[in-house]
């Protein structure tokens, strides 16, 4: 944790074990695909999906956030919370 001259509290977290923790315990919920900017997938795992795979595709989801860490913004590997938003 960081404070600026504004004396705001800046957090810098690593997206990729961000990511991976998220995953990891709520990746049944579909939070995962929420977090990656999946929502209709994310819709659909929440209702249907977690539960017809019998819990593989929370499994295949965390195997392939481990590999490559999904996000919409790709060109840095850290995410940035401002005062608890998060800023680009």
């Amino acid at each position: 944790m960081q404070n600026t001259s504004e004396n705001q509290n800046v957090i810098i977290i690593n997206k990729h074990v961000f990511v991976w923790i998220g995953t990891f315990f709520f990746g049944s919920l579909a939070i995962d695909r929420f977090m990656r900017g999946q929502i209709g997938l994310g819709v659909f795992k929440l209702l249907i999906g977690s539960w017809l795979t019998l819990g593989i595709w929370p499994l295949v989801d965390f195997i392939i956030a481990v590999v490559k860490a999904y996000s919409t913004y790709s060109d840095t590997s850290q995410l940035t919370f401002i005062n608890g938003q998060y800023s680009k």
